[in-house]
């Protein structure tokens, strides 16, 4: 199975580095290549691929319909 991997800064030396992990350990302290204990994790950004797609939000699927009450507005309750 794989594991998630995290990115994390050393505040040492400056070194980014990234570490495959469980994600019950994604907070547990890392140590940087170079040895130094003080690393603080980043916040990740996650790509999603549509499988069969082109990877574009239209290759999902249709999009919703519109309308349809709810909401104040929709419910006829503005002025």
């Amino acid at each position: 199975m794989a594991m998630p991997r995290y990115e994390y800064r050393c505040r040492s030396c400056g070194t980014q580095f990234e570490l495959s992990r469980p994600m019950a350990a994604s907070g547990d302290p890392a140590v940087c290549p170079a040895g130094h204990e003080d690393s603080v994790k980043l916040l990740s950004t996650v790509a999603v691929a549509v499988a069969g797609g082109t990877g574009s939000p239209a290759a999902a699927g249709p999009a919703p319909a519109a309308g349809g009450g709810g909401g104040c507005c929709g419910g006829g309750c503005c002025g």
